[in-house]
């Protein structure tokens, strides 16, 4: 049976729907950077996302290929997930999308080197006739963290980031956010065939301990 990260760690990613402190170990990432709305048709974001998922496959679906990576396991490609910031914010402002900008994301398992990482941009590239070379190879080593399950709309998080920042206040943390520690999301719903209402996704804040 594939590997599902979901299941497997479930703390990363089915938190309860109240505040919880985690504190999350480093994790390898194929990723793109943008600007910009993500809900623009046609924009650099949903190009991104593509690009992305045409990578995540390639590396899974590799083991029917020639290429072999070491330590290979079948897996469950990991959800979407996504970095935000705006200039000149600390946190979101979610009511001016234009001036988002993102590093969209997916989890690889740690056999996954950037070695074959670069094999599997150029086999997407030519397999998918898709420009790949925005993607990189990311290391991120998010470490202590405030995280909920948000149920709901996109538009709907800053009550739920309220009820975060109620909860650090509470027990003695402050958010902590800066050029490499960002408001995290991971959509765990497929906008297509899910209401809006029922989206989950996870919200997770970089925070320290202020006593």
């Amino acid at each position: 049976m594939a590997f599902d990260f979901k299941k497997e760690y479930k703390e990363f990613y089915l938190p309860k729907n109240k505040p919880q402190i985690v504190t999350v170990p480093p994790m390898h990432y194929i990723a793109v950077r943008g600007k910009g709305n993500p809900n623009e048709e046609g924009g650099a974001y949903k190009a991104a996302v593509g690009v992305l998922y045409a990578i995540a496959y390639t590396i899974k679906m590799s083991k029917l290929g020639d290429h072999r990576m070491d330590g290979y396991f079948d897996f469950v490609v990991p959800p979407l997930e996504g970095f935000w910031w705006q200039e000149g914010v600390d946190g979101i402002d979610f009511s001016d999308k234009s001036t988002f900008q993102w590093i969209s994301v997916i989890r690889m398992p740690d056999f996954v080197t950037k070695a074959d990482f670069d094999w599997a941009v150029k086999e997407a590239t030519r397999k998918k006739k898709l420009d790949c070379s925005a993607a990189e190879y990311l290391t991120i080593d998010e470490g202590e963290c405030v995280q909920i399950m948000h149920l709901g709309a996109f538009d709907d998080e800053p009550a739920t980031v309220a009820l975060m920042d109620a909860y650090l206040e509470a027990n003695g943390y402050e958010n902590d956010f800066s050029d490499i520690r960002l408001h995290h999301e991971i959509y765990l719903s497929d906008a297509r065939k899910v209401a809006k209402e029922k989206w989950k996704t996870v919200i997770r804040h970089p925070v320290r301990k202020t006593i």
